[in-house]
């Protein structure tokens, strides 16, 4: 009984949505609800070159706060991790690549392991404790 819980592969994509889900919200929130930081943030891609910045900072916002969400009830989980993925690959890209080291502070590793999930729901659903198996079919 206990190995065919743990070896029950549909509980991999739950776990991975519920965390990567909550880190995203965690992170959105406050691009979207709390003024100052949103302003920050704005001026913050503006200076890395997304003009304009309060157009950039709304879509990250929208796609880190709601996309979190979507992953924690699995609904459009797919469209969702693909959102988070290219959102992980800019930040790398333009933030950390070549300016920190892979675990310094401030370091990619934790932009990477987030990448990773997402491209890991991306491939494989949202599994079957989602609204996904019940509303989509992809």
């Amino acid at each position: 009984m206990l190995n065919s819980l743990f070896l029950y592969s549909d509980w991999a994509p739950l776990v991975l949505r519920l965390m990567l889900g909550a880190a995203f919200m965690a992170h959105g929130y406050p691009k979207l609800f709390k003024a100052e930081n949103r302003q920050m943030f704005s001026g913050w891609l503006e200076s890395m070159g997304f003009k304009p910045g309060k157009f950039w900072a709304l879509v990250v916002g929208v796609v880190e706060f709601y996309g979190g969400i979507a992953l924690i009830l699995g609904v459009y989980t797919q469209i969702a991790a693909i959102l988070i993925a290219v959102n992980m690959l800019v930040a790398m890209w333009k933030a950390k690549w070549g300016k920190v080291g892979f675990t310094a502070q401030g370091g990619w590793e934790l932009d990477l392991a987030y990448l990773v999930i997402a491209v890991s729901l991306l491939l494989t659903g949202a599994g079957a404790w989602s609204l996904d198996k019940y509303f989509l079919s992809f």
